[in-house]
């Protein structure tokens, strides 16, 4: 089971890297694009386990070790 864990400052949180990547769109004349919020992207795969199982322990992985819970948030996409 192949799954991605999306990780992103939460929309309260300044976020100076999407801040500074806008800067450089639109130096590059860019000027359509409003803003941008960075993030990490973790592409797990699982052993065999059930569907249940699976989504306890990706929610536990998140929020335990790859996002922190004060000013981040996180996403589980299904492939």
């Amino acid at each position: 089971m192949k799954v991605r864990i999306l990780v992103r400052l939460k929309q309260t949180v300044h976020d100076p890297q999407g801040e500074a990547i806008l800067q450089s769109l639109h130096h590059m004349n860019y000027l359509d694009v409003a803003s941008v919020r960075q993030g990490k992207v973790f592409d797990i795969e699982l052993k065999d386990v059930n569907e249940a199982k699976a989504k306890a322990l990706l929610d536990e992985i998140a929020r335990k070790i790859l996002a922190n819970p004060i000013i981040e948030e996180y996403a589980i996409e299904w492939e």
